[in-house]
C-alpha cells in the first residue's frame, strides 16, 4: 500500500521551492511502463511549464490539493481557447484535458501542488509535442510567458511575447 501524509507534501512543496525549475514532482506508480502514470506535482510561481499536446488518446486529469493554479488551453496559433482557474478552496477542484489539446498551467499562489493522473507508459521522447510559439524552457522570453500565463484570458494571444 502507499499512503501519502501532510509530512510528504510539506516536503515536496519545500523541494519545488529549492529547485531551479521551482516545480518537482514525487511519482507514485512504480515504474515508467505503468499503464496508469500517477504522480504529485508541487510548483510555484516563476516556473515555466511549456505549452505542449499530448496524442488524441493521451489525457491528463489534475487534482488539486493545495494552493491555486491556472490552466490554459490554446488554439493551433497560441490564442487561448479556454482558461480554467483550480483552487484547493474553490469551485473547481478537477479537470480533465482531453488528448491532442495544447495546453499549460501556471502556479497562481506559492505551495500549488496537484495530484496527476494520465495514461502509460511514459516515453520521454514521445510524450508531449511541444508548441512551436511558445520558447523552450530556460528561453529568454520563456519568465515573460509565464508571467503571461497567470493572466491569460480567452481570446488573448501572447502578443509582443512571441518567438
Amino acid at each position: 500500500m502507499l499512503s501519502i501524509t501532510n509530512d510528504d507534501l510539506d516536503d515536496l512543496t519545500r523541494a519545488a521551492r529549492a529547485a531551479g525549475r521551482r516545480r518537482m514532482n514525487r511519482n507514485l506508480h512504480p515504474a515508467l511502463t505503468d499503464q496508469v502514470q500517477r504522480l504529485l506535482n508541487a510548483f510555484e510561481p516563476g516556473t515555466y511549464v511549456r505549452p505542449h499536446r499530448h496524442d488524441a488518446g493521451r489525457w491528463e486529469l489534475f487534482l488539486i490539493l493545495r494552493g491555486r493554479a491556472a490552466l490554459l488551453a490554446f488554439d493551433d496559433h497560441g490564442r487561448v481557447a479556454a482558461r480554467h482557474e483550480l483552487a484547493a478552496a474553490g469551485p473547481v477542484r478537477l479537470i480533465e484535458v482531453p488528448g491532442g489539446t495544447w495546453h499549460t498551467l501556471a502556479a497562481l499562489e506559492p505551495g500549488t501542488l496537484l495530484f496527476e493522473v494520465k495514461p502509460g507508459p511514459y516515453v520521454p521522447l514521445a510524450d508531449k509535442d511541444f508548441a512551436a510559439w511558445a520558447p523552450g524552457e530556460g528561453e529568454p522570453r520563456a519568465a515573460a510567458y509565464e508571467q503571461w500565463f497567470r493572466r491569460a484570458r480567452p481570446g488573448e494571444t501572447p502578443a509582443g511575447l512571441t518567438s
